[in-house]
This record gives C-alpha cells, sequence and structure tokens, in this order.
C-alpha cells in the first residue's frame, strides 16, 4: 500500500467522509449520549471496537459468504459483537452501562457498521478492512467526545468529570476541569443542544472545507500564472 493511498483512507474516516458530519449516521445515539465527555467517550469506543471487530471479520469471510444472505449474516455478527461489549462493558464498568442504557445495545442499528461492512469490508482484504473500520470509527468517536465536552464544558462547567465510571480508581472522583461557576447553560445538556453543538461542528467543517478549497484554487491560479508568464 503506497502512503497516498495509506493517506486517503485516514482522510475518509476522519474527515472528507466522517460518519457524524458528512454520512450523518448515527445520529440516534450521538445526540443523545453526548451529555457529558465519558458518556461520548465510552460509547465512541465501544462504536470503534465494533466497527474493527465486524470489518475484520467480515473481510477475513469474505470469500464464503453466500451473497444473498449477506446481511442477515452482517447484522447477526454485528449483534454478538456488540452483545460482548455490552456484557464486558456491564462486568467491569457497571454504573457506566446502567448510565448509557439502551444506546449500547442501539449499536447494532448504527448504519455506519452495516454500511462499512457491506460497501467496503466484503469487497477488500483484511488489512484494508481493518484501517476502515478504524478510521471511521475513530472519526465517529471523536466528534462523540468534541460533543460530550461542549456541552458537558457549556452547560456543567466540568470537563471529564465521574471519569472514574470508565478509567476506574486511576482517575480520580474530580473532574479534569471544573469552572468556578454554579450555574451553566442548562440547554447545552438537553436535547437541543445536541441538535446546535452537531449544527455548529457541521459548519465548522464546511467552512473549514471551503476555505481549504479556496487555498488550492488560489495555488492553482497562481501557479498557472507564474508558468503563462514564463513561456511568454
Amino acid at each position: 500500500m503506497t502512503t497516498s493511498t495509506n493517506n486517503t483512507a485516514w482522510q475518509q474516516g476522519l474527515w472528507h467522509n466522517n460518519p457524524a458530519l458528512v454520512q450523518l449516521l448515527g445520529l440516534c445515539p450521538l445526540l443523545a449520549v453526548s451529555n457529558s465527555t465519558i458518556n461520548g467517550l465510552a460509547l465512541g469506543l465501544a462504536t470503534m471496537l465494533t466497527l474493527i471487530i465486524s470489518n475484520s471479520v467480515v473481510s477475513a469471510t469474505r470469500h464464503w459468504l453466500i451473497y444473498e444472505i449477506r446481511i442477515p449474516v452482517f447484522v447477526l455478527l454485528i449483534s454478538g459483537i456488540v452483545t460482548t461489549i455490552g456484557l464486558l462493558m456491564n462486568a467491569f464498568a457497571h454504573q457506566l452501562y446502567l448510565q448509557l442504557g439502551i444506546f449500547i445495545p442501539l449499536i447494532i442499528t448504527n448504519c455506519t457498521i452495516l454500511a462499512r461492512a457491506e460497501s467496503f469490508a466484503s469487497r477488500n482484504p483484511l488489512r484494508l478492512a481493518i484501517k476502515d473500520g478504524f478510521s471511521h470509527g475513530i472519526g465517529f468517536a471523536l466528534v462523540l467526545l468534541a460533543m460530550g465536552a461542549i456541552r458537558e464544558l457549556i452547560g456543567e462547567g466540568t470537563l471529564f468529570a465521574q471519569a472514574h465510571l470508565l478509567f476506574g480508581a486511576l482517575a480520580g472522583t474530580e473532574p479534569l476541569l471544573s469552572l468556578s461557576t454554579d450555574r451553566g447553560l442548562l440547554v447545552a445538556v438537553l436535547p437541543p443542544g445536541a441538535f446546535i453543538v452537531l449544527g455548529l461542528l457541521i459548519a465548522l467543517k464546511n467552512v473549514l472545507d471551503q476555505n481549504a478549497l479556496d487555498s488550492k484554487s488560489q495555488r492553482l491560479n497562481h501557479t498557472t500564472d507564474v508558468t503563462s508568464t514564463g513561456t511568454v
């Protein structure tokens, strides 16, 4: 695999084809769970792990899958992976599991996972499938983390509160950041806040993409002008 192809694979999942900001898939857990940094990070990691494992298994077994029944097989596979992750979380991070509630099993219905299994993993070798699952999983997890951090900071005035639910005793019980305020903007941690923050993140991405496109166009025009001047 060339460096260019490798970079493109990462750019697709992390930015250009980000599941949350571009494809707008998996919005139900994205909007509902991202009211705190730890919740967003935990669900993001669970989704990323599901993507990596499902892509790997689908790619490794793609030559033996019967085409006509591939979608039910993918769904059963994803269900088994998510159930296993849910059981492990229930065993080792019980309070966090209770806090996330139904949104752990709902990873099964995340269209991103089924879409990557069908459109990419079932048609590509194992190494590429793992890289695809990793890049799209990280892209989705980073959006969840960013939304959770923004909403928690504005709504509660804290950052990484209840980190011990995910990281155990190593994280302690105090938040990473706690602003000296007793009042946050309540709407940030309510459902309307999720839509607002997601909309702002999508708008920011679009602005950055447009600026990058304009800069590239200006450089191209400058190069063309220089070449034309040199020719004359």
